[in-house]
């Protein structure tokens, strides 16, 4: 069975798929682009990321190879559990190739290295868009000749006679333009006036009656006093919903105060055993929790 080729399927509906004990991939939507270089056009896609710390196991691809193969939940992750076997030991030999997702490597800090294949787009929106390569335009540049005054002859003061034309002209235009716009300005704002006047007289002669008022609504408002806790105990992240809810109504019943901290950012819901206003406290819990129920309990601050 390869795995690589389920966790692709994934890929293209989820934004997360995580791997149990080995980590998970995450997509993040970017726009289109161009190259200027090679002048290629490259339609919306997911950009491929891999995050180490991504162990615990949501179920998500156990239970899509369990109904893919038609085998129970516990064979699904045996056949997992297996193939992250062969990841590890292959990775300190050799790189890994994931099918069609990407490559992973082993750098000299032993941490993974994931290198995307950009050759396919898991972006659904963008389904049957390929890269598009146009040639460069080139436009032609039309130099304008510069224009060159023509001089007229001067007069005997010095002053050429065709600027003194255009100087009585200009005075004459402005006068004109001056007068017809004090008429009409004196013209609007009389009517402005006799439209003020009429609206005072409509105003003055106006009776408002209220017939049948309405009855007066008394509110109570209760203040609740919402006392914020920093320090969480985390049980585990999910990707669905229903698990997140059935991992609080599981730790309830052990005697926690779960509750559901809401998603983070890579879309996973986390779920903590219990939350406290005090740090100490809080350490303390989860020194307790980690040596008698999970090991994977982390603490989150959120402030």
């Amino acid at each position: 069975m390869n795995l690589a080729n389920y966790i692709s399927d994934l890929l293209y509906r989820y934004n997360c798929v995580i791997i149990p004990d080995f980590g998970g991939f995450v997509t993040n939507k970017i726009g289109a682009k161009v190259n200027e270089t090679s002048n290629t056009f490259y339609p919306p896609a997911k950009q491929i990321t891999f995050n180490s710390h991504l162990k615990v196991n949501d179920g998500l691809l156990t239970n899509y190879i369990a109904s893919s193969e038609n085998i129970t939940f516990e064979k699904a992750s045996g056949i997992i559990a297996l193939s992250v076997t062969e990841w590890k030991n292959e990775i300190n030999t050799k790189p890994i190739q994931i099918g069609a997702v990407g490559v992973l490597t082993l750098n000299e800090n032993d941490q993974i290295i994931f290198e995307p294949n950009t050759t396919v787009n898991y972006l659904t929106e963008s389904f049957g868009l390929t890269s598009v390569a146009s040639e460069s335009i080139k436009r032609n540049i039309t130099k304008v000749k510069p224009l060159i005054p023509i001089l007229k002859k001067e007069n005997k003061k010095g002053i050429p006679t065709f600027i003194k034309y255009a100087a009585t002209a200009a005075i004459m235009l402005t006068l004109s333009f001056a007068g017809n716009n004090a008429y009409q300005q004196n013209k609007q704002e009389s009517i402005i006036a006799n439209q003020e006047k009429a609206i005072e007289k409509k105003i003055q002669s106006a009776t408002f009656v209220i017939t049948n008022p309405l009855p007066t609504i008394a509110l109570n408002v209760l203040k609740e006093e919402v006392v914020s806790k920093p320090y969480h105990v985390v049980a585990g992240a999910f990707q669905f919903p229903e698990n997140a809810e059935k991992k609080v109504n599981q730790l309830k019943k052990q005697g926690y105060k779960a509750s559901i901290l809401g998603a983070n950012k890579w879309g996973l819901i986390e779920v903590a055993f219990d939350s406290f206003l005090d740090k100490n406290e809080a350490i303390n819990n989860l020194y307790k929790i980690q040596a008698t129920v999970s090991e994977d309990a982390w603490l989150l601050i959120k402030k």
